[in-house]
Parts: C-alpha cells; structure tokens; sequence
C-alpha cells in the first residue's frame, strides 16, 4: 500500500477537526524566550570567559564566548519555531492545545474536568505585555498551558474557560 493511498495520516491527528482554525500566540513569544536565553547568556559568558582564561588564555575565552553566542542563537531560532508550532482552538465541549517543536502534541481539555484556571506573567512578561495561561485538571497529564498570550485575551480566555468549566461541572 501506498503512503498516499494509507487513510490516516499524521497530520490529521494534530487537526482541530470541523473546520476550525488554530489560534496562534504572540509573536512576543519568541523574543520573550530570545531575551531569557539572553539574560541567562550574560552571566555564564562572563564567569565561564573567567574560568577559561585562567586555565587557557584568550584563544579558549573567543572559543567560549563563540559558543554561548551560537547557543543564544540557537535558542532564538527554537523559540521562533516553538511560536509557530503552539495554538489552541475552543470546541464546544473541551479545549485543545497544541505545541512542540521536536516532538508535536496534542492535549484536549474538557470544561468539566477543569478545576482551576491560571494566569501569570513574570517581570519580562508584564513587561512585554503578555501572560501564560494554565488549565488545571484532576489528572496533572491533562494540565495545559498557553504561553504568550497577550494580556487582554489572556483575561478574555480566563473568563471564557472558567464559565464554561462552571456550566459543564453543575451536572456532577
């Protein structure tokens, strides 16, 4: 049998299925993650750069300092695909988040499982204007979070979920 000939292909598990569409987060995602690596870059360039030098001269130091820029690069490029890759869709009865660069996954979210919801934003988040939103359940593995968000659809996505969580959690 032909692959393309096969019913079931990969794709289609990842689809949010009845003609619904993904909704991205903010393109602040990536920069967000780009600054972090940053920020954490500094430290460990500037001491590591310290140890170097006292053990090899300044040969090892441009070495090092090459290789904590490229992983600050690297790190940028992850997280730009890490925004691409993210999205969420609210169905009628659940909600599902996707995400995953190297390894994609899928997680549905029933309204009624739904115990609590959760938005944070950290110094650089509130800074940049956005917020992490959490779905809590009974069953950590069905826990979901959707980072980035910009902050008024955060609040928007809370307000949302746990109304529907309320409506769907009456009849139990």
């Amino acid at each position: 049998m032909h692959r393309a000939d096969q019913a079931y292909q990969a794709d289609q598990a990842f689809a949010p299925g009845a003609g619904l569409e993904w909704s991205p987060i903010s393109k602040r995602h990536a920069l967000h993650k780009l600054l972090t690596a940053v920020l954490w870059a500094v430290p460990v360039g500037v001491v590591g750069a310290f140890i170097v030098w006292g053990n090899g001269g300044p040969v090892p130091v441009a070495l090092w300092i090459a290789a904590v820029v490229l992983g600050v690069v690297l790190a940028g490029l992850v997280a730009e695909l890490d925004r691409r890759a993210y999205g969420y869709v609210e169905r009628a009865d659940d909600l599902l988040v996707t995400h995953g660069v190297f390894v994609r996954r899928l997680i549905v979210v029933p309204y009624g499982r739904m115990q609590f919801v959760d938005v944070t934003a950290g110094l650089l988040e509130r800074w940049m204007g956005i917020a992490t939103v959490r779905m809590h359940t009974a069953a950590a593995a069905t826990d979901a979070t959707i980072p980035s968000l910009p902050v008024t659809e955060a609040a928007q996505l809370r307000d949302r979920l746990a109304q529907k969580g309320e409506e769907r959690s009456m009849g139990l």
